[in-house]
């Protein structure tokens, strides 16, 4: 038998039924779900020193278990001394089974990891059902040696959903169990 990710299953046993209840679908093909995981970070002082790219690709790589590739500047901003192409950043779309398997370890081994940690803002949506979290520290994932870090940045992490609105898509990932912070 094939390999099938927790959260996954945990789709098709639990939030499938949930959201259809809630938001009255009548076919489990109307319910949103899970499109990709965008994970962005970008390494602006990469301008001076190239290492530095390098080690983000391999930190990168080490968190999300899939090859990310470097961004590259698309014009010269001379205060910041960029050039064109020059690398900047790193960032990596999980789908699938790598996708399921991060959000697993995000919600069940990282996010509890933040320092002082009430919850995830639930301000980041952008109005067409997607939801993008930013983490400060990339040290909050155990696959990270913090001794081998040598600069602490973070991260930009969007959840691409198919809903249409923000309160379907809020729903969808609270059911997976996205922690969202209650004011």
């Amino acid at each position: 038998m094939a390999y099938v990710p927790r959260l996954k299953d945990k789709y098709k046993q639990e939030v499938v039924p949930a959201l259809s209840k809630k938001f009255n679908y009548k076919s489990s093909m109307q319910v949103p779900r899970l499109l990709k995981i965008c994970v962005n970070q970008g390494v602006g002082d990469a301008v001076s020193d190239k290492k530095l790219i390098d080690s983000a690709l391999h930190e990168m790589t080490q968190i999300v278990g899939q090859k990310p590739v470097p961004t590259k500047s698309k014009k010269d901003i001379s205060n910041f001394k960029l050039r064109v192409n020059v690398p900047i950043g790193v960032r990596v779309t999980l789908r699938d089974v790598n996708m399921y398997e991060f959000l697993d370890r995000l919600i069940s081994v990282s996010l509890p990891r933040i320092r002082d940690f009430r919850g995830i803002n639930p301000k980041g949506f952008d109005g067409s059902g997607n939801y993008t979290l930013g983490v400060t520290e990339q040290i909050i994932f155990p696959e990270i040696d913090i001794d081998k870090v040598n600069k602490v940045t973070g991260m930009d992490i969007t959840f691409v959903t198919s809903a249409k609105t923000d309160e379907e898509a809020m729903e969808l990932l609270r059911e997976f169990g996205l922690p969202f912070r209650t004011n």
